[in-house]
């Protein structure tokens, strides 16, 4: 059975996906009547043995509303008026979303502001006050 390569260490077996094909809510004439061109992809990421559990993780926060309560990532593709290319845009996307998953993130270093920039922001803050201030009618003694 084939599979996708997402990275080089990540493939995705084609077994792992299951699709179902309904009638597209998008142009297409009296064709999208008659023929089930939409695609729902569905990828059991809880489940799946290919992923590992880093990737995991950070897919189900990025999936957010794609993702059910039981961790099956679901892909909605009908934006082409055939079946072929809604299949090749719902993968695409999985591929994507797994490649995103794979990224580690970058670990943040606390950082403080140097006295300069504490004091240009200071300085801006009463520069506006000034502004401000101006705009304002002289008061009556």
């Amino acid at each position: 059975m084939a599979s996708i390569q997402i990275t080089d260490r990540i493939a995705i077996d084609e077994g792992e996906l299951e699709e179902r094909f309904f009638h597209a809510s998008k142009p297409g004439g009296q064709h999208v009547n008659k023929a089930a061109t939409a695609v729902e992809l569905r990828f059991d990421a809880a489940h799946s043995p290919t992923l590992p559990d880093d990737v995991r993780q950070r897919l189900i926060d990025l999936a957010g509303n794609q993702m059910t309560d039981d961790g099956v990532l679901i892909i909605n593709a009908q934006g082409f008026r055939s079946q072929r290319q809604n299949r090749r845009d719902a993968r695409r996307r999985l591929a994507e979303l797994i490649r995103r998953a794979a990224k580690k993130p970058r670990h943040r270093r606390k950082t403080r502001p140097s006295r300069a920039s504490k004091e240009r922001r200071l300085e801006r803050k009463r520069h506006r006050s000034e502004k401000k201030r101006l705009r304002k009618p002289p008061r009556k003694w």
